[in-house]
């Protein structure tokens, strides 16, 4: 690891990132009345922890330490251990993912490695500390599990198909220099954001020597398999798949399967016309549990979680009506004498450890304004995880699963970036939107709040669109808040964390229906007396930037705005974007009738706007592709609508993964709102009357 490049002055990058963006410089760290308020320079010294992983006898600690490599802008990641009770934190070896052995003696951990790209490392916990490189794979590794005698590794990875289309073409003359060949695509989802084309094979299980050796595949096929958890005997393996055939054509299907270590047999455990998938094999092997749904086609709704015999037989549902944070396949973990099953699950802007019995029934283990995440725990009920809150960066935490309410902080990586600094106040609200439906929100206030005042209004829309907006810290509104903005950012209908009901509402409907809820919390915090109303600024990425192109289409409240990638034509987004869901999310394909399509895309309401409308997207977006936002900025500047079109290098779905481009994002955004503006001589900065910048 380039050590140097931690220890850059963070200054140095932020003036060369000033001068890419037209506009006022962003304000000082020092307020006029001497407060300390958060600067952008501070977030190329952020850190972030992760996977806190507490050793078999409850006296050490491994986690990943996540931290900005200045110089080739990117983030890197650390192994550190600490005691439990979180003294001698020091640094342990380059990587992440770290888990122990079951007798405690190893870690295993991805990083970097011969021949290239990640590979699984074991390292041995005594004071040689010996560390071993035990794969040398051509894609990379997932998933790793140790088997319960600590003697073998599972993993899942990418096996390249075989070629189905071989042609033979005529020999070409010597030294000549032909085109390469094209590109073959014959899957249906052959492309996904963040890892591009992912058609040339499909992900299987494996299983190595935790010393070292050949990599064995268990799972054969043209299928995808994943979430490997081994028997507690080791004889099995448990995944999820759809090994069927024709499989890809089948929406929302997974099955549970089982392979054998040593012959390779594969059986088939569910059955269900619905996903299911997440299979955890109790401590004595008894029970497997997992989550799954009888099929629909909801646009949003919760899994419950159940409990089967190993064969397959004996299901029966063990959540009841808990109906709260578990779409998908939630992460299972055991309790130690097989009682139920502990579950972190996303409600109202929180998260929190659940636990469910396999009596029946959900009981909340831990409470609080904040989200805890459970990584870890001993066998005596000695908990790790990680812990966010409005004003508490993420950090490690320790808790007695028998006393959720007793949270211990272990690290503090952000307290020196912190220091002496004055963060915003975060106020959480409530408030009635249209079809009688509650919904919440939260504010951040500038440092130095004064409600006498009037303060510029940013509003802040989540992607999904069945996100959830939540109450950890977010360095971004607070470094809007310390510009002397008020960020509002809701939750509507759609969201997650309310239940199916309040994430199903906007089936056939979004994003109209979360747009009411939207103006309704704008309304609810101008009512306050605080805002002002000629400065109001609206943006937000993915499904964010769905709801402000739609915002803008529909009212001019609004003083500039900023769509990040978006999607702005359901028509053409459908069969563009990765992978073929979004097709269902609709009551016709669009060939059979497009009406719907058309009826919710902000390209169709684009002649009623006239709000100045920025667009930032990544060059590399599968997810919300840059068409979307190259035909929206066409549309706006034909209707003469100042705009501009931000191609973020280096991203794919969002702007920000790059650390020097959520500098960019955050001061594109602040420069645009400030060049539209009215100011105090009541005058508003504009760009030319056809929209150039």
């Amino acid at each position: 690891m380039y050590r140097a490049a931690r220890f850059v002055s963070a200054s140095l990058p932020l003036l060369f990132f000033l001068g890419l963006v037209v506009g006022p410089a962003p304000v000082s760290a020092q307020n006029g009345d001497g407060t300390k308020t958060l600067s952008l320079d501070m977030y190329m010294d952020w850190e972030r922890v992760s996977n806190p992983q507490v050793s078999p006898d409850g006296r050490h600690v491994v986690y990943t330490r996540g931290w900005i490599d200045q110089v080739n802008d990117r983030w890197e990641s650390t192994l550190y251990i600490m005691n439990a009770d979180g003294t001698r934190k020091r640094e342990l070896i380059d990587g992440s993912g770290a888990i122990w052995s079951p007798d405690g003696t190893r870690i295993a951990f991805t990083a970097s490695g011969d021949p290239e790209g990640s590979q699984i490392f074991v390292r041995w916990m005594d004071a040689e500390g010996a560390t071993t490189q035990i794969t040398r794979l051509e894609h990379s590794p997932g998933s790793l599990r140790w088997s319960p005698d600590g003697t073998h590794i599972a993993f899942t990875m990418l096996v390249e198909d075989e070629e189905s289309w071989p042609i033979d073409l005529p020999s070409r003359p010597e030294g000549a220099k032909w085109t390469e060949g094209p590109k073959i695509v014959t899957r249906m989802d052959y492309r996904q954001d963040r890892r591009g084309y992912v058609d040339q094979g499909h992900s299987h299980v494996f299983v190595v020597p935790a010393d070292g050796g050949t990599p064995r595949q268990l799972t054969d096929g043209m299928w995808n398999h994943g979430n490997p958890q081994w028997s507690p005997d080791g004889s099995e393996i448990y995944f999820s798949s759809l090994r069927e055939e024709d499989s890809e054509y089948n929406w929302r299907e997974s099955e549970i399967y089982a392979v054998d270590v040593a012959s390779g047999a594969i059986r088939q455990l569910t059955t269900r016309h619905g996903p299911d998938g997440g299979a955890y094999p109790s401590p004595d092997g008894s029970l497997i549990a997992y989550a799954g749904q009888d099929w629909n086609d909801d646009t949003y709704r919760n899994s419950h979680l159940y409990v089967m015999n190993p064969d397959g037989s004996g299901v029966r549902q063990i959540s009841g009506d808990f109906d709260r944070g578990m779409r998908g396949s939630p992460q299972l973990m055991w309790a130690p004498d097989g009682s139920g099953v502990y579950f972190n699950v996303n409600r109202e802007g929180t998260r929190n450890l659940h636990f469910a019995s396999v009596d029946g029934g959900v009981t909340q283990v831990t409470t609080g304004n904040h989200l805890l995440s459970l990584s870890s725990f001993t066998e005596d009920g000695m908990a790790m995880g990680t812990l966010t809150g409005p004003h508490g960066p993420g950090d490690v935490v320790s808790f007695d699963l028998d006393d959720g309410g007793n949270v211990a902080q272990l690290t503090h990586v952000n307290d020196d970036v912190l220091a002496g600094v004055t963060l915003g106040d975060v106020e959480e609200i409530w408030y009635k939107s249209v079809d009688d439906w509650d919904i919440q929100g939260w504010i951040v206030k500038p440092p130095d709040f004064d409600p006498s005042r009037k303060y510029p209004l940013i509003l802040s829309i989540h992607g999904g669109p069945h996100g959830m907006y939540n109450t950890g810290f977010n360095f971004g509104w607070q470094e809007h808040a310390a510009n002397g903005y008020v960020v509002v950012y809701t939750n509507p209908r759609g969201s997650s964390g309310y239940g199916t009901d309040f994430g199903n509402a906007i089936k056939n409907a979004y994003p109209s229906k979360d747009f009411d809820d939207l103006m309704a919390g704008v309304d609810e915090v101008v009512a306050r007396g605080y805002v002002d109303e000629d400065n109001m600024f609206v943006y937000g990425c993915s499904g964010g930037g769905v709801l402000t192109s739609w915002v803008v289409g529909h009212t001019d409240r609004f003083r500039a705005a900023s769509a990040n990638c978006p999607v702005t034509n359901w028509l053409s987004f459908v069969g563009t974007t990765d992978g073929p869901g979004w097709y269902r999310n609709f009551e016709h394909f669009p060939w059979d009738d497009p009406s719907e399509h058309l009826r919710r895309s902000p390209l169709m309401y684009v002649g009623n706007v006239t709000t100045p409308t920025m667009l930032m997207t990544g060059e590399m977006d599968l997810r919300t592709p840059m068409p979307q936002t190259e035909e929206y900025y066409q549309a706006l500047k034909m209707e003469r609508v100042p705009t501009a079109m931000i191609r973020f290098r280096n991203e794919w779905h969002g702007t920000s993964s790059t650390p020097s481009n959520f500098l960019r994002t955050q001061l594109f955004l602040r420069t645009w709102f400030e060049r539209f503006g009215t100011h105090d001589d009541g005058d508003t900065r504009a760009v030319s009357d056809d929209g150039g910048s």
